[in-house]
């Protein structure tokens, strides 16, 4: 068997750990698979880096934000390899470059074009653990490019998809996928199985054990995830096309902290100005999510709209700078907003969901801003300080004992 493991920051925060993956994935090499890892930067690294950019450089470029935060998969890899030669088990480090996994051109959220693997399968007939840098890669200029947060999930993914693995397995500081956020609502439940559908929902909408596009991919290559802790044994959450639990009305509610709402008043009230302002956005690679539209008025119209809050401070400047094409009298930003979803392929075939969540956040006082849908999710956005008391209400209205 070929087996890709990706292990998150907190699986390799230190030497402790460190050494407990390389055990782990040592356990599967000496039962003769080929074992591909990727890693995370250690611990608090990216974090640390990203302080340290700001303090040089309040706005730092991106070119050289990329080249700095790539440096903490690195040291993990190295490390890694060290620990693995240590225990007697040959295995070699490789950098996004030495792949090479290429991506496009864009900084700080580039997405894979082509992952060569010559020199992996090169190294693994040799009988070695190849170790890749995670959250990486290389674009046509050969500048190294990352992927977002999150972004070793989708580098194990796409290893996988290209190598033609037969399991790729996620590790990170939980067990599994749960029904929400565990240090949010205490009672929330793991599940055994989760859709590629519903766990996509899930990733792009605030729960952060997979990155979103990993998810994307693994759908599209028919890529099997487990999610499972790095530090017990516990089974965890398979992530698949099909599974079992289609009984369950909405399998996860969550929720996305890093949202901002932008708000156009006072638009021209005629047809392209919605194409003008998402145009612009679209141009510069800004991803807008919840969109509401106001009945026209006096020949005007206002357009709200969320953004990442990463993206808020470029969206708003290039929405200033076209303010008189644009034909909008003012824009107001609100930083102080989260979206609660729930999440569930079991709501497609089931009315009155919507009413249902509705009542739940009324029954504890908590105002909805804006209310985005699909066939699986329902979003509402809500101010930041109602996320815990909306997020309990929300999951104890859908989910109890009978549906794991």
């Amino acid at each position: 068997m070929l087996i890709v493991k990706k292990f998150g920051g907190t699986s390799v925060a230190n030497k402790e750990r460190i050494f407990n993956v390389a055990s782990r994935c040592i356990e599967d090499y000496k039962k003769g698979n080929k074992v591909v890892v990727v890693l995370s930067a250690m611990g608090d690294t990216t974090d640390d880096l990203i302080a340290m950019a700001k303090d040089i450089n309040p706005d730092p470029p991106k070119r050289e934000m990329d080249a700095l935060l790539s440096t903490g998969e690195q040291v993990s890899v190295a490390l890694m390899a060290m620990a693995m030669a240590s225990l007697g088990v040959p295995a070699v480090s490789l950098n996004a470059f030495q792949v090479a996994m290429h991506t496009t051109h864009h900084h700080m959220n580039s997405r894979f074009k082509k992952v060569d693997t010559d020199r992996i399968n090169a190294e693994l007939d040799q009988g070695k653990v190849v170790i890749v840098t995670g959250f990486q890669g290389v674009n046509r200029y050969d500048d190294v490019t990352t992927l977002g947060r999150g972004g070793s999930d989708t580098t194990a993914v796409a290893l996988a998809a290209v190598l033609g693995a037969d399991a790729c397995e996620i590790y990170t500081d939980v067990d599994g996928v749960y029904t929400a956020d565990p240090r949010i609502v205490p009672n929330a439940k793991k599940l055994k199985e989760v859709s590629y559908d519903e766990m996509l929902e899930l990733a792009t909408l605030g729960a952060q054990v997979l990155h979103n596009r990993s998810v994307e991919m693994a759908k599209k290559y028919n890529v099997p995830l487990v999610v499972r802790s790095s530090l017990t044994k516990a089974e965890g959450t398979v992530v698949k096309e099909v599974t079992k639990v289609e009984s369950m009305l909405v399998s996860g509610v969550a929720v996305d902290k890093d949202a901002d709402r932008i708000a156009l008043i006072g638009l021209k009230n005629e047809p392209g100005i919605a194409f003008k302002v998402f145009d612009l956005l679209a141009k510069k690679n800004i991803n807008v999510d919840m969109i509401l539209q106001s009945i026209g008025r006096e020949d005007t119209k206002d357009i709200s709209f969320t953004v990442d809050d990463s993206q808020a401070k470029e969206a708003v400047d290039l929405l200033k700078e076209n303010q008189d094409r644009l034909t909008f009298q003012k824009l107001v930003e609100e930083e102080n907003v989260a979206k609660l979803s729930i999440v569930g392929a079991g709501m497609q075939s089931n009315a009155g969901v919507a009413a249902k969540m509705f009542e739940a956040l009324y029954d504890v006082g908590v105002n909805i801003r804006m209310i985005s849908t699909s066939e699986i999710r329902i979003t509402v956005l809500i101010d930041i300080d109602d996320v815990k008391v909306a997020m309990r209400a929300v999951h104890d209205k859908f989910i109890d004992d009978d549906n794991n």
